[in-house]
């Protein structure tokens, strides 16, 4: 069956796709959102993960800082964003938990005996702002090459924000916290950044871990990570709102199974097959996942290396140090066995093969800052959850026995939570309806499987720097916007495209200007 003609057709109802969606369709573009998936939302969905409790996990991605306000407004999303009060805490492992490090008001650096490095932590972030608050605003503009970026940057600069560019853009970024702080401690927590979701060193030629920084950081100009009120799937709620109202139709249940250079797209909805036809098409899948729908070769892409595990606790567990209540040190990031040398140690593990052992991990708490997403009855009680990230997981340790290793995953995460807690958080998680432990966990081969991210990334593959090289080409509306494929009719809109990553709309919203610019 052939469906009507349509000015643009967005493959996958991810909160990129909506927001393409919503800009096309408020510019008059006839729309339609394709989505294999029985609700829109991709990794950004809310769910009631456990049976019988009435919470609402954010069940992939949690927090958000890359969703410029600019697209908010421009679409009338009603998303709420909440600011955590504090930034992170760190058990110190050589004391076994007994004491650790509170970012935030009232920082605690003299209690694990760092001190010294607390003016070097503010320089070192001061500096990074330098860059940062130049790069935001050009995220939703045409892309800049290497050499204009850097120009724009630093004009009228001082020598100061030259060696800030030459830090964070230029050398691994590991010698930069080196220079700044000595204690192992304060530079893993600083290190963490360059690592989440990306397998590498921090000392990497290639420099992957500094795009990856530089993206942590750049959020609103400052690297302020809030928490979606109402958890995530509000915001992609919000966004499918904005482009339901604009006049862009989303179609659940679609599963697209090929396309054409010419804007043929054929799927299969309600055990029919369709087909439509599209002046363009907007791919809000991993580009190696689009090449399949085209029948090419796939790209290379480089794997996902993390694990994610939800849990459901009646109460914060008990900490080993006495001068911070589990309020304070779960109220912002925890960060566990995160220190430089065990971030070392665990990539080495796991480049290895292995586990590591500790896993570093790092902890959200998203009902002490949002409440709303638990019943009423939950709130009284005191339950609250934790979404534990643990990294330098390869997706090659995931795959070959999922089951298997999502089990010994889980149980790594869990090892290394108690290994700073007062007491086993085994002991403080509630049962669900059939009385089961209320954890969750999801890994590369869950993220692969369920919501098609090749090799499990998050990032749809391997992040790129916010810019383009001095010799890419540049000359079509989709190449200066970062969204080109090799074929002009088709688009990518989502994680995949150049300053995509993250639950930001980034993607989505140049692709559309992209057309729109045609």
């Amino acid at each position: 069956m052939t469906d009507k003609a349509l000015d643009a057709v967005i493959i996958g109802g991810g909160h990129n796709g909506l927001v393409a969606a919503a800009y096309l369709a408020r510019a008059g573009r006839r729309v339609q959102v394709l989505e294999r998936l029985d609700h829109v939302g991709g990794a950004a969905v809310s769910a009631h993960a456990f049976e019988g409790v009435d919470a609402r996990l954010s069940r992939y991605s949690y927090l958000v800082s890359l969703l410029p306000e600019r697209i908010v407004n421009d679409l009338g999303a009603r998303i709420r964003l909440s600011r955590r009060r504090i930034s992170s805490y760190t058990p110190d492992p050589v004391t076994g938990g007994a004491t650790g490090l509170l970012v935030g008001p009232n920082p605690t650096f003299d209690a694990i005996g760092a001190g010294d490095d607390a003016a070097g932590f503010d320089d070192f972030y001061r500096r990074c702002r330098l860059i940062t608050t130049r790069i935001w605003p050009t995220l939703l503009q045409p892309l800049r090459t290497r050499a204009q970026m850097r120009r724009d940057v630093l004009s009228g600069a001082d020598t100061e924000t030259a060696a800030a560019w030459e830090a964070l853009i230029e050398r691994p970024i590991g010698e930069a916290i080196t220079t700044a702080v000595s204690h192992d401690l304060v530079r893993g927590v600083m290190a963490t950044d360059a690592l989440i979701g990306t397998f590498a060193g921090v000392d990497d030629p290639s420099l992957i871990q500094n795009v990856c920084f530089l993206y942590h950081l750049i959020g609103g100009g400052t690297g302020d990570w809030d928490v979606p009120v109402g958890g995530m799937g509000a915001v992609s709620g919000a966004l499918a709102a904005a482009a339901s109202g604009y006049g862009a139709e989303i179609t659940t249940g679609a599963d697209v199974y090929a396309i054409t250079p010419d804007g043929e797209v054929l799927f299969r909805h309600r055990g029919s097959a369709r087909r439509v036809d599209a002046e363009c098409v907007l791919a809000n899948v991993t580009p190696a996942a689009l090449a399949e729908l085209l029948g090419e070769p796939a790209p290379e892409t480089a794997p996902g290396a993390q694990v994610k595990v939800n849990l459901m606790l009646r109460r914060l567990p008990r900490l080993r140090d006495e001068h911070v209540t589990p309020e304070q040190a779960f109220g912002g990031t925890f960060h566990i066995n995160e220190t430089f040398s065990q971030l070392a140690g665990a990539y080495d593990t796991a480049a290895a093969g292995r586990v590591p052992d500790p896993l570093p991990c790092e902890i959200y708490c998203h009902s002490l800052t949002d409440p709303s997403i638990l019943s009423e009855d939950l709130r009284a009680s005191g339950a609250q959850t934790l979404t534990v990230f643990g990294l330098h997981t390869p997706h090659s340790l995931a795959v070959g026995d999922p089951d298997r290793m999502r089990d010994r995953l889980t149980s790594a995460v869990l090892n290394s939570l108690n290994s700073v807690l007062a007491e086993p958080i085994q002991d403080v998680l509630m049962e669900d309806g059939a009385g089961r432990l209320c954890i969750e966990s999801k890994t590369t081969a869950d993220l692969e499987q369920s919501l098609g991210m090749t090799a499990g990334n998050i990032f749809h593959g391997a992040l790129r720097w916010p810019f383009a090289e001095d010799d890419a080409a540049l000359e079509t509306s989709a190449q200066r916007w970062g969204v080109a494929t090799a074929h002009d009719r088709i688009l990518l809109c989502g994680s995949g495209s150049v300053r995509g990553g993250a639950v930001s709309g980034i993607g989505g919203h140049n692709a559309a200007m992209a057309v729109l610019e045609v």
